[in-house]
């Protein structure tokens, strides 16, 4: 693999992705931009070609389409210059659970976990077989935080998370970096498709500093990148406290606080 590998970023018309594409760009890597927004991407790619001289293919692709996402997944099986996969697409939906439309959650969970399964479940292979690539899994804290109220996008965003860190387990070892981007409020669009006004909210991130933070952890090779935590502590502690449970919970018999007294 070139030591520029080319990378594949989703949701790249706008956003988180659209800066993940500029910060790659400007490293060097080619790009190629799935989205589906073409005049967007036409238009990211048009002032990156020129800016920076990477060569930028576009893929217009709607990823919760079994087809559209059957030609991102050929292009990650087949293209060996891809060595970075940027899984950014994602929505939310407004409302509470019982408010909303199971289609509207059957599409979002199209978007937010099979898409990101099955375009990683493309690459991984190529990449293990290389012994070297990144796999880079956009989650959120929402996926951490039953408690804030957004529960089949927490959940959604929960799956990422685990999925990136299982994977980074199984595929550290053979050479391929997986980190899972844990964002919390940023200035997206994606709070116009919850039915919220960004410009209302208080502790709203920018997506310049959400990605450049992301971009740090990615250097870094960190497996979990939480850009708004101050202290790592406390997630070590997190991690800590769950890996102390791990020896304990593979019993033959139910624990003596579940049992009938004698």
């Amino acid at each position: 693999m070139a030591s520029h590998p080319s990378v594949l970023v989703t949701g790249a018309s706008t956003g988180i992705g659209a800066a993940y594409a500029e910060r790659f760009a400007r490293r060097g890597h080619d790009l190629v931009l799935v989205a589906r927004n073409t005049a967007r991407m036409e238009a990211l790619a048009a002032r990156l070609r020129e800016e920076t001289g990477v060569a930028i293919d576009i893929i217009a692709a709607d990823l919760t389409q079994p087809a559209d996402l059957g030609v991102v997944e050929a292009r990650l099986r087949e293209d060996a210059r891809i060595g970075i996969l940027i899984n950014n697409a994602g929505t939310a939906i407004g409302g509470s659970f019982v408010e909303q439309s199971t289609d509207d959650v059957a599409r979002l969970l199209a978007l937010n976990t099979t898409a990101v399964l099955r375009l990683a479940s493309a690459i991984a292979p190529r990449l293990a077989q290389a012994g070297e690539g990144a796999i880079v899994n956009i989650g959120s804290v929402v996926g951490l935080a039953p408690e804030f109220g957004m529960t089949v996008y927490g959940a959604t965003k929960a799956f990422v998370q685990f999925l990136s860190q299982g994977l980074s387990v199984e595929l550290g070892p053979r050479g391929v970096y997986v980190q899972a981007v844990l964002p919390a409020a940023t200035r997206t669009e994606i709070w116009s498709h919850a039915g919220a006004d960004v410009d209302t909210m208080s502790g709203v991130m920018s997506v310049d500093e959400l990605v450049d933070a992301a971009m740090t952890g990615f250097d870094r090779r960190e497996a979990v990148t939480i850009p708004p935590l101050p202290d790592v502590e406390q997630w070590n502690a997190f991690q800590a406290a769950r890996q102390a449970m791990l020896p304990n919970i593979g019993q033959e018999h139910a624990a003596a606080r579940y049992r009938a007294a004698d």
